[in-house]
């Protein structure tokens, strides 16, 4: 629901007073209400990740990152959470957000692209990394507030990248994942301080950001020794 903030003029008399010899005098009050749209809050927390990358001649990680569907079932292993829209995009129930006392289920549908030579490379990636793999989410659904917030009222960022980085003596595996959220506060929020609000926003969210960016490397980087362990294999 939205919550808007309501101005009101002061009381202002209108229209023109009778003579006084009138018993009564009939008197109009007016009342100006104006409805001006809260700002929402807005929080966002970035991650980055910087892992030795053991890396096989016979099994190339950009390799790997060509396979776009094996790549993502080891990013989100948890399949009734998650399938397959089309090409490059899949539906993603991700983990609750918790805030005070407010409990949100985020659906989102995340593309998966991977992108190579320089070309359309996201910002803080230098060009001349061979391979990108680039995480944007498109559409997103949220679950569980529909009594206390319009649709409208939340939105919801989610954009990441991962790459090998071979100019230092090891391969390193590099990335970064970034989540932002913006939405008007319920009117019970908006008794608590906003300095304890955004203590809150800020926990909850680095803490969700890091937990996947844990999960995720974790089971890419087992997906990907298996990968190559079928390298060898075929070998």
């Amino acid at each position: 629901m939205a919550v808007n903030s309501t101005v009101f003029s002061c009381p202002k008399m209108l229209g023109r007073p009778r003579p006084v010899a009138a018993e009564k005098r009939s008197i109009r009050w007016g009342v100006r209400c104006q409805l001006s749209p809260v700002k929402p809050s807005k929080y966002s927390s970035k991650i980055s990740t910087d892992v030795q990358l053991h890396e096989s001649p016979q099994a190339l990680f950009d390799e790997y990152l060509e396979d776009k569907s094996r790549v993502f079932k080891a990013m989100f292993p948890d399949k009734p959470k998650s399938y397959r829209l089309n090409e490059e995009e899949w539906r993603i129930r991700m983990l609750p957000i918790k805030f005070l006392f407010l409990t949100a289920s985020p659906v989102v549908d995340m593309r998966i692209r991977c992108k190579s030579n320089g070309q359309d490379y996201p910002p803080d990636v230098p060009l001349d990394i061979t391979k990108v793999l680039e995480l944007n989410m498109m559409k997103w659904e949220l679950q569980g507030l529909d009594r206390v917030m319009e649709p409208s009222d939340f939105t919801l960022g989610v954009q990441g990248a991962l790459y090998p980085d071979r100019g230092g003596r090891h391969t390193r595996l590099k990335g970064r994942l970034e989540m932002n959220v913006s939405f008007v506060l319920p009117s019970v929020l908006m008794l608590v301080p906003e300095d304890v609000r955004r203590n809150v926003a800020n926990a909850v969210l680095n803490g969700l950001v890091d937990n996947m960016k844990h999960k995720v490397i974790e089971s890419l980087l087992a997906d990907y020794n298996r990968f190559k362990n079928e390298r060898r294999t075929h070998n």
